[in-house]
């Protein structure tokens, strides 16, 4: 069987799993998740139990993308903290089992809102959904790194000025074509920088409801998924990610929530988002939060035109959805300018 983004070596992946996961037998189906256009995600169904198997893509892959190791060893860190994880199982790093590295852990049996404006919940429910994301957020930001044994997580140093540096890169090595409004935003990140303020705490990189599994008939969160972009750095991206992805169209692509009357659906506006926050974490506010908008943005914009730059390659795990994502990378770049502007 050939191995793609959008398939997997059944035999290979249970004769591994037969050796190396406890408690594993067949028979073994699969079936890719419409999501994860970095990491290519199956769900595994034995007659016993339910497993999640994530990998990297195949093909020619930019340095230091799609690291499923770290997205192993973060959750596996997190376990019993209360930030909710899935149970990681077992982490393959050799690419001769399925051509790529990979990861197993549990299913977990729950719902995903990927619409911000939840239809089909009251006003209460989709404000309490908001709330426990709000608090999974500041305990995310409240752990401690060294404690856990993710103090090398991440480089020392301004987290900011190492992130604008890493995405500048990574856009430059897949821009397909020339977009002035990109180079000005990333020369303004830069000229822009407010100066480090010593917060050092594990961030997850990409925080949004669309990231997280709920009760199935509750509002509590059962786990925070999709940590490619976890590292050690600055709280306010992960909070400015939240608001960011907010202020886009409503919508399957969009995902956001721009127009929409919150009040009336009882979602909270970005401000008393950011001051419930800050009260969970004891901080009086946040000056310049633009900056950190901006950046979230701009970052944003990158990723997205990797994902592009993949769907043109041949390597994109959903390459339609791909190639329309990609559209978007000017648009984040304008946002991500204005933000700079207040």
């Amino acid at each position: 069987m050939t191995n793609t983004a959008q398939s997997l070596d059944l035999d290979a992946v249970r004769a591994y799993l037969t050796t190396h996961l406890p408690g594993f037998s067949g028979p073994l189906t699969a079936s890719k998740f419409e999501g994860g256009q970095s990491n290519p995600t199956f769900l595994l169904k034995t007659p016993q139990r339910n497993y999640v198997l994530r990998r990297k893509p195949p093909g020619e892959l930019l340095k230091s993308a799609h690291a499923v190791d770290r997205e192993y060893r973060v959750q596996r860190a997190l376990a019993g903290s209360d930030v909710p994880v899935a149970k990681m199982h077992v982490l393959c790093q050799d690419d001769s089992v399925i051509g790529s590295m990979f990861y197993i852990m549990d299913h977990v049996d729950g719902r995903n809102f990927s619409d911000p404006t939840m239809p089909g919940l009251s006003s209460a429910e989709r404000g309490a959904v908001i709330d426990d994301m709000n608090r999974v957020l500041a305990a995310l930001h409240m752990v401690d790194v060294d404690a856990v044994g993710l103090g090398d997580y991440g480089p020392p140093g301004n987290y900011f000025e190492r992130q604008v540096g890493r995405w500048s890169k990574q856009y430059k090595a897949s821009e397909t074509q020339s977009n002035p409004e990109m180079d000005a935003l990333m020369q303004a990140l830069v000229d822009q920088m407010p100066p480090d303020d010593g917060q050092r705490t594990l961030v997850h990189g990409d925080y949004r409801v669309d990231n997280m599994i709920f009760q199935a008939q509750g509002t509590r969160c059962l786990a925070v998924l999709d940590w490619e972009l976890s590292t050690i750095g600055h709280p306010f991206a992960d909070l400015a990610s939240v608001i960011m992805q907010w202020q886009m169209p409503t919508g399957r692509e969009g995902r956001g929530l721009a127009g929409v009357d919150r009040a009336a659906l009882g979602l909270p506006s970005d401000a008393e988002f950011i001051a419930r926050y800050c009260e969970r974490r004891g901080l009086p506010g946040i000056d310049n939060f633009g900056y950190y908008l901006s950046f979230c943005f701009f970052r944003m914009a990158a990723i997205i035109q990797g994902v592009l730059k993949r769907a043109l390659d041949g390597n994109a795990s959903n390459p339609e959805k791909a190639l329309k994502i990609g559209q978007y990378v000017p648009m984040f770049a304008r946002h991500g300018l204005e933000a700079l502007k207040g």
